[in-house]
This record gives structure tokens, sequence and C-alpha cells, in this order.
């Protein structure tokens, strides 16, 4: 992957906001599976942690993962993940 990025770490999420968050996990990686320049998406609640969604994400460019980023912010799972702490690490390559 030619100047691509990486995305990893993980998501905690507020206990009030689990079940509507987890009710739209699916919609949200099929949306963004069939973004351009997305490569690798995956979501999994954290086996350990309670209400925290572990995440890797890896996109063509920095241009398609910044494309990611606006929509997400812009979507029902932006809106329903608002208020998590996310932990990430971001590689560009």
């Amino acid at each position: 992957m030619k100047s691509g990025v990486v995305l990893r770490g993980y998501i905690d999420i507020p206990a009030l906001s689990w079940d509507a968050v987890l009710a739209e996990l699916s919609n949200h990686v099929q949306l963004t599976l069939a973004e351009d320049g997305c490569q690798c998406f995956e979501v999994d609640p954290d086996r350990n942690v309670p209400h925290r969604l572990t995440v890797y994400e890896e996109f063509r460019s920095a241009a398609s993962f910044e494309a990611h980023q606006r929509r997400v912010k812009a979507s029902r799972w932006g809106r329903l993940t608002e208020g998590a702490e996310r932990h990430y690490e971001i590689t560009t390559l």
C-alpha cells in the first residue's frame, strides 16, 4: 500500500449508547467497505473490556481516509459515537 493510511486502536462507548451503537455497527461497516479507497475495515467488540470496540482500518490514500472521516462525522454512526473516547494510532505509509 503506497501512500496509504492505517488506523488501529479502540473506541470506548458510553454504556448508555452501547446498544444503539451495536445496532448501527453492521451498517457502518458496510458503508465504509463500499467507500472508494477502503481496503480493510474491522470493528469488533472487545472480549475483555466492556463497551469497547477494537478498530483496524486501511485506506489506499490520505485523501480516501480523509473522505471517510468526513462521511463518518456526518453519519448516524458519527452521531451515536459522538461522546465516545477514541484511542487511535494513525500511520501513513
